[in-house]
């Protein structure tokens, strides 16, 4: 007898994985406000990248996790973890402390899904259907409707930042979207424990030599400090990309990566709640344009 294609835990995945997935990566934007109040961006992450990584070392070895048996294997976890984090984390945290605010930073992310259904067919073969394109679309149009008063607001700001910032933020984006098409393609499988320790060495050959140039390397341990570099490691650092890479291995890079435009319009609540940023009925307009956009575009 043919088994199942689907276990109850991967249905349960399936399931709630990418809303799981969106809640635990918008807190990003927040870990990089409350970070920013005791580091600097790339110390931060290097700090991150380290814990995080020992930390899954320690897990690997004690559950008895294998290892990948080839240099090649070796080295494909090393590339995915310079793309995806080490590039794509160091490009977007250090922009935003350069003076790209927050909202231009998180639209320029947000630009992710479509150039990922772009690629998806040159790179990958993946079909990515009429429909799935018009949810794409209409994502993007309902998180520029919740971005629109911000983008307003930061306008001057925009105008008058230094370009390069912004180009580096959008060479984050294209790093992160290449690194999740490495991922799929070179990383279909193998136990995440090891291989995500793997890929945070790699992120962190990045990253340092970046901090011991251009940064004092010094941190001041506050409790909102220790607390955000927690939440940073186990929430983001392992949680979050746990899911990510699941849904990578288990669905189109297409449909994944449209979850991405769910993560600013979250953002955008939170900041409601906790810094008293404005929410109006626009933005809540635009926030369903986008649950919309999204429930076509990751369709099966």
């Amino acid at each position: 007898m043919k088994p199942p294609s689907q276990t109850p835990d991967s249905t349960l995945q399936d399931r709630f994985g990418p809303a799981l997935f969106v809640l635990l990566w918008s807190t990003g934007w927040l870990s990089a406000k409350f970070g920013a109040q005791g580091a600097d961006a790339l110390t931060f992450l290097s700090w991150r990248f380290t814990f995080a990584g020992v930390l899954l070392a320690l897990l690997a070895w004690a559950g008895g996790a294998p290892w990948p048996q080839s240099r090649r294997h070796w080295l494909h976890a090393l590339v995915a973890g310079a793309l995806l984090h080490g590039l794509y984390l160091g490009g977007v945290w250090w922009a935003v402390r350069a003076g790209v605010s927050t909202t231009i930073s998180g639209l320029i992310a947000a630009l992710q899904p479509i150039l990922t259904a772009v690629l998806a067919p040159l790179l990958l073969g993946e079909k990515v259907s009429t429909l799935q394109k018009a949810g794409i679309a209409l994502g993007f149009a309902g998180l520029a409707i919740v971005l629109a008063p911000r983008l307003l607001d930061s306008h001057a700001e925009f105008s008058g930042a230094p370009l390069w910032p912004v180009i580096v933020n959008a060479l984050g984006m294209l790093s992160a979207t290449l690194g999740t098409f490495y991922q799929k393609r070179f990383i279909p499988a193998g136990d995440l424990r090891s291989m995500v320790c793997l890929q945070y060495a790699g992120a962190l050959a990045i990253v340092l030599p970046g901090a011991l140039l251009f940064e004092p390397m010094q941190v001041t341990w506050s409790v909102p400090v220790i607390a955000t570099m927690v939440w940073s490691v186990l929430g983001l650092s392992i949680g979050g990309i746990f899911l990510m890479l699941l849904m990578i291995r288990r669905g189109a890079v297409a449909r994944m990566a449209a979850w991405i435009y769910l993560v600013p319009p979250v953002v955008a609540v939170e900041a409601y709640f906790l810094f008293g940023d404005r929410l109006g009925p626009l933005q809540i307009g635009g926030f369903g344009v986008t649950v919309i956009g999204v429930m076509l575009a990751t369709r099966r």
